[in-house]
């Protein structure tokens, strides 16, 4: 039999280390990853964070006690007691603080959305993993769901020449602009057209956001967000021959655990599917799409 790799948790604030764990430890789940188990795990939370610190107690108590993960004091002691890191913590601002922690360890580490809320802690990051030698990827679960595989793959309506993704684009204080949910439809779009934007400009009022962002190939992407209580995900992909929908709820396995099987190939053969290029490139387009959204300025990327 395959060995199991133990992986450890860094940060239980998010719902996301609950759907990891039971699809990773539950080999009765319809939905069962293969390949490793979540055994230890550090709680961390943002005091002055409140969708943070105000999770932390009941998800701690649900890992320990419904599926016996151990609770450690710090990162460190996580990696040193495990094969893999999954970096859960839902503030973006410790992500930097905490990675620096566990790269002397030399870990394989997935880094949930978003990488970082600043583009040069986001760099930084990239060095150490680099300086380290740590296979390390960070993403969206949206990019993996099994209706934007679909999409991705009507290869016989001709090239993809734009596409526009949708979301809900709730804002958080702490997390500047688009790194709390924008990131998600942000993630979509990159994943249909790739990197290379070349400039965009953003639009908002009090309900709605729009993102316009033109390709140095000259394809056009846009990112639609709403306050308005919709809160599904979806966008559509125009082709040479026709344009589709992407229906991300169509098939009923979920997301997470598309994404986990990614992660999981991560761990195993220490090659990402999302480059941590791809990522930086994702970073540097909130920042501008942030900067559009204040000024109501184009922002060039390159």
């Amino acid at each position: 039999m395959e060995s199991l790799l133990n992986i450890g948790l860094i940060g239980l604030d998010t719902s996301h280390v609950l759907h990891f764990s039971k699809l990773l430890n539950d080999k009765s789940h319809e939905y069962h990853v293969p390949g490793g188990r979540v055994t230890v795990a550090f709680p961390g939370g943002s005091p002055d964070f409140e969708l943070s610190h105000t999770r932390v107690e009941g998800y701690t108590a649900q890992l320990r006690d419904e599926l016996g993960v151990r609770i450690v004091a710090s990162p460190e002691e996580v990696a040193e007691a495990c094969d893999a890191i999954m970096l859960e913590s839902v503030d973006g601002r410790v992500h930097l603080e905490q990675f620096r922690a566990i790269a002397p360890l030399r870990k394989p580490v997935f880094i949930d959305k978003p990488l970082t809320v600043r583009l040069d802690e986001a760099q930084e990051i990239a060095a150490l993993a680099k300086q380290y030698g740590i296979p390390v990827m960070s993403s969206s679960a949206l990019r993996f769901a099994e209706g934007m595989k679909e999409a991705q793959s009507k290869q016989e309506l001709g090239d993809i020449i734009g596409a526009d993704c949708f979301g809900p684009m709730a804002i958080q204080p702490t997390q500047p602009g688009y790194f709390w949910y924008g990131i998600h439809s942000i993630e979509m779009l990159f994943a249909l057209l790739g990197g290379g934007c070349a400039e965009l400009t953003a639009r908002a009022n009090d309900d709605h956001d729009l993102i316009t962002a033109v390709w140095q190939d000259g394809r056009i992407g846009t990112v639609r967000g709403n306050r308005k209580g919709n809160n599904k995900f979806g966008g559509t992909v125009h082709r040479q021959k026709a344009s589709h929908f992407i229906d991300v709820y169509a098939n009923p396995k979920p997301y997470y655990a598309s994404l986990l099987e990614s992660v999981i190939r991560l761990f195993q053969t220490g090659k990402p599917d999302v480059s941590l290029e791809e990522t930086l490139e994702i970073i540097r387009f909130i920042e501008a799409a942030n900067e559009s959204r204040s000024t109501g300025k184009t922002v060039r990327l390159g």
